[in-house]
């Protein structure tokens, strides 16, 4: 179905907003609607890409239920030298093995993470790594359109590390 490609990350300098949510009370609204009126007020953006990032607590997928919380951010990447405009925050993603999946179709089609938790990450020789999930959304993003592209970027480690 989706093959990924296994890349190892440099470190990312993230600066947006964030929300802390549940799978049961999700609202990826709230956070989006604060980030893109204010977009502009970042200076030092590498890319017009913005980044949908999830930090998940440790052990969130071990236990996995419906109404435990991570925070969801609305972001853009930078350069390390600039300030972070006031309200915001600033996150710095660790470098790392990754997997990197590409991806169409609308957003709000969730089928693809069943995939990738239920049937890829269990037969790859990898698991989970405690960093940062992220989505890239680039030029060919279109929020729920089924012709969207985006990138999903999934942290792995070899097993037994």
């Amino acid at each position: 179905m989706y093959k990924p490609r296994i890349v190892n990350t440099p470190e990312r300098r993230l600066i947006g907003f964030r929300t802390t949510m549940s799978l049961a009370e999700f609202n990826i609204a709230e956070p989006w609607g604060r980030f893109m009126p204010r977009r502009q007020e970042i200076s030092g953006q590498l890319s017009s890409h913005l980044i949908s990032m999830t930090l998940y607590p440790a052990g969130y997928f071990e236990r996995l239920d419906l109404r435990n919380s991570f925070e969801k951010w609305a972001t853009m990447e930078v350069s390390n030298d600039l300030e972070v405009p006031s309200g915001m925050d600033e996150v710095v993603i660790p470098p790392g093995l990754y997997a990197l999946f590409l991806y169409k179709g609308p957003s709000s089609d969730r089928a693809v993470f069943q995939y990738i938790f239920n049937t890829w990450l269990p037969g790859s020789g990898y698991e989970l790594d405690d960093r940062p999930h992220y989505e890239i959304l680039g030029e060919k993003y279109r929020n729920n359109d089924p012709e969207s592209e985006e990138e999903i970027w999934i942290p792995i480690r070899e097993m037994n590390q």
